[in-house]
């Protein structure tokens, strides 16, 4: 642990990129609000749906890892901005009559630019506290997915309700556009950044080595369970609400934004225990790792019991509850990272992680779509897609516990560190 204070202006900058990745997540949610209306005006079937779905993730991690070097050596603060700009544009094109086509290439340019948003956005924060101090920061930027949802379905539905569903991609980019411009205004670079090199003494450590520690091996596979469920959540859940249970779009709207709600109950809950649990002396292993992994098995095993129940209340509820414990990881993991990952490395780190877990947003819409065009009825394939769902949480669940030893990682990759050779 460092011992340095925070500097003053850190929580200005976490507000700004918490509403950096409220603007990402609402960005993300539209398709699956308006899956529905999608689906009929350009006449798609579910592979197509899913299809569409998976197309935002094409480009999602090769962009992550691009840019998770490139903050390495640029300032944060414009990477940062210009990929505001690219979201922004990359949503008028819906604003008109567009194709499944024209669609599906704004979706994958969306999802370059959003790639690299969380792990950045991490990067940037961590300039702003020493590492005792990050997981509640982290938390707060965990939150702006959940956020983005809550703030944005009402809007966006009411949008699609009365409106139509290109109003609300168009309505979309003016507000990526707003957080443009107050980035531009307000945003700063950490200070941290100096210090934090002069006391790793700009050791560097192969990144073989880091990649291949079992924290961040159990990292991605913790967290790639935990996507598995978010994407589906992004794709096909008010269409299984609508679809599957019988709702319309207008009820469709507020039942959407109740796991939004449980997870960010979930992870400002494990930001705070977890640095509680530091402040009283727990290893990092049990204060992060344990604590991020346990509850993936838990909610696999509520989602697993969805098939099983009967009443739209309780399979919404089951549903809920199952993929919101999920949140608990994506608070935990970066901090790990962070723990043994060189500063002048940790952006590269931490990108290379989100692009591997994210792989996840390319398989599950695709799975969900495969599995529900085979079924005997939608319900039936909506109940199979979310037992593969329960599945994966599960075994990525015990491999977090399996793997996440942060506290020991640090030491072991201390022998294998070099002094650079290159600037």
């Amino acid at each position: 642990m460092t011992g340095q204070p925070t500097p003053a202006g850190a929580w200005k900058i976490t507000f700004l990129l918490f509403l950096f990745m409220v603007v990402n997540f609402a960005d993300k949610i539209v398709v699956n609000l308006a899956g529905v209306p999608i689906r009929a005006d350009l006449k798609l079937d579910p592979e197509q749906f899913g299809f569409l779905g998976a197309s935002f993730f094409f480009l999602f991690s090769i962009s992550a890892i691009v840019v998770g070097f490139i903050v390495n050596r640029v300032a944060t603060r414009w990477v940062l901005l210009v990929m505001a700009v690219i979201w922004s544009l990359a949503q008028f094109p819906m604003v008109g009559t567009v194709s499944f086509s024209t669609l599906v290439i704004c979706r994958i340019i969306l999802g370059a630019g959003e790639g690299p948003a969380f792990s950045v956005a991490a990067h940037a924060v961590y300039k702003w506290f020493p590492d005792e101090k990050r997981t509640l920061p982290t938390a707060i930027l965990s939150q702006g997915s959940a956020f983005g949802v809550i703030l944005a379905v009402p809007a966006l539905n009411w949008l699609i309700v009365n409106y139509s569903w290109h109003h609300a991609f168009g309505a979309l980019g003016v507000v990526g556009l707003f957080w443009v411009v107050a980035w531009a205004a307000l945003g700063k670079e950490g200070p941290l950044v100096s210090t934090a090199a002069e006391v790793a003494g700009e050791v560097r450590i192969p990144y073989f080595n880091l990649l291949t520690s079992r924290t961040f091996v159990g990292c991605c596979a913790a967290t790639f369970g935990a996507y598995w469920a978010l994407s589906l959540g992004l794709t096909w859940f008010t269409s299984f609400i609508i679809e599957g249970l019988g709702f319309t779009q207008k009820d469709a709207g507020w039942i959407t934004v109740l796991p939004w709600v449980f997870g960010a109950t979930i992870v400002l809950l494990t930001g705070w225990f977890s640095q509680v649990m530091l402040a009283k002396g727990f290893t990092t292993r049990g204060a992060r790792g344990v604590l991020g992994a346990a509850p993936l098995i838990v909610g696999g095993c509520i989602l697993a019991l969805l098939p099983y129940v009967s009443g739209a209340g309780l399979q919404v509820a089951l549903l809920v509850v199952g993929s919101g414990l999920c949140g608990a990881i994506y608070v935990v993991c970066p901090p790990m990272l962070g723990e043994f990952t060189p500063v002048s490395q940790r952006g590269a780190v931490i990108a290379i992680y989100g692009a591997i877990y994210t792989l996840a947003g390319i398989l599950a819409p695709l799975v969900m779509g495969s599995v529900i065009q085979r079924a005997a009825t939608p319900l039936a394939g909506y109940m199979t897609g979310f037992t593969i769902n329960a599945a994966i949480m599960v075994v990525s669940g015990l491999l977090g516990l399996l793997l996440l030893w942060p506290n020991t990682e640090r030491a072991r990759l201390a022998a294998s560190a070099t002094q650079p050779k290159f600037a």
